[in-house]
């Protein structure tokens, strides 16, 4: 659960200094925090099309399972923002996330640039898939937090949820690739450019 803050007095910062909640305007805090509910709620829905490509485009039956296990948390994540922005007063809006756009583009490239049916496919998704986690979890972090500071407590509780279930698919995408993906993709065979290099270079030396 996340720490609540029991001072009940919210302060929000502005580029002008600081204004309360009492002053009649909304602050900049209470706005970047809507603001970053919106990126988040237009990732998580792209996170969906995503994640069923790459579902599709798995080798392992153990990864497209993970994938098919976080498609199903993330349909919930995409519920709860939608219950956050009803405790804001909210219409559920998403608002264009470059970054998520970059990092699912990477993902698209990676399955045309990857042989079908090839363990470095897979190595090479879950680098993807980690980064697309890693900025889930710094955002849903700030998030949490911004909510404590805005006194939004039962807000906090509900994206501290979904943080922590963000931290557990890193983690378990991290085992599947260090428990055999990552091995079977060091022996499908390539052989890597420093290794013909260190091969030209002990000719050059026995000649």
């Amino acid at each position: 659960m996340a720490q609540k803050n029991t001072d009940n007095r919210t302060t929000f910062m502005t580029g002008e200094g600081s204004k309360n909640d009492q002053s009649g305007e909304t602050s900049y805090l209470e706005r970047f925090f809507t603001d970053q509910l919106k990126d988040i709620y237009y990732a998580e829905n792209k996170i969906l099309d995503g994640l069923k490509e790459m579902i599709e485009a798995t080798t392992t039956d153990e990864l497209k399972d993970a994938f098919k296990e976080h498609l199903g948390q993330t349909e919930k994540h995409v519920k709860r923002l939608e219950k956050v922005f009803g405790l804001v007063g909210m219409r559920p809006e998403g608002k264009k996330c470059d970054a998520i756009e970059g990092l699912l583009k990477e993902a698209k490239s990676i399955i045309s640039e990857t042989e079908d049916g090839t363990m470095t496919r897979d190595a090479a998704l879950i680098f993807a898939a980690q980064k697309v986690e890693h900025y889930e979890i710094a955002t849903y972090g700030g998030l949490v937090q911004f909510a404590i500071t805005i006194g939004l407590h039962e807000a906090a509780d509900i994206l501290d949820r979904t943080l922590r279930e963000e931290e557990n698919t890193d983690r378990m995408l991290t085992e599947i690739a260090e428990n055999d993906i990552n091995l079977g993709a060091e022996h499908e065979g390539v052989e890597y450019s420093w290794d013909k290099q260190n091969q030209t270079a002990e000719m050059d030396d026995e000649s």
